[in-house]
């Protein structure tokens, strides 16, 4: 998981929470809103493991959202280690930091947006985008979405 932030055409500032699996690079979820406190990335999570089951583990950086006392005990009830990276080491992180910089480039940079909802669809386009029709050359040159079949 990581957090970015960006602003809108009218200098409001907003967070983006990212989760990506580390197996397939495929982004699980892109999170926009003027505020993401810890119970809105845990409901997030919710949602992700709803639909593709719970990891044995999430890797996140030392933010608020992460080292807070309810999401550790969200993380423990549910029996998911959460790995901490050491500080000023986004290496450590390096499919998120990667997978973040793409999101950058490819679409938070390229538009004025103008509202929360419209960060939103964006995101949510990008997102199915990103999974199903953008090759991957961290994964040999396929499709996110297509190593996950290919692995079941």
């Amino acid at each position: 998981m990581d957090f970015m932030a960006d602003r809108l055409g009218d200098g409001r500032q907003f967070p983006l929470l990212n989760v990506l699996d580390d197996f397939n690079r495929e982004g699980l979820g892109m999170e926009v809103d003027f505020s993401l406190p810890t119970e809105r990335v845990i409901r997030s999570l919710d949602r992700i493991i709803e639909w593709r089951g719970k990891p044995g583990s999430i890797r996140v950086d030392n933010g608020p959202e992460y080292i807070s006392a309810k999401l550790m005990e969200w993380a423990e009830k549910r029996g998911i280690a959460i790995q901490h990276i050491q500080p000023r080491q986004p290496q450590q992180n390096a499919y998120i930091e990667r997978y973040s910089r793409t999101v950058r480039h490819e679409w938070r940079n390229q538009y004025i947006i103008k509202t929360i909802e419209e960060a939103q669809d964006f995101a949510t386009q990008w997102l199915w985008t990103y999974n199903n029709d953008r090759p991957s050359m961290g994964i040999s040159g396929i499709k996110p979405a297509q190593k996950l079949k290919m692995a079941a």
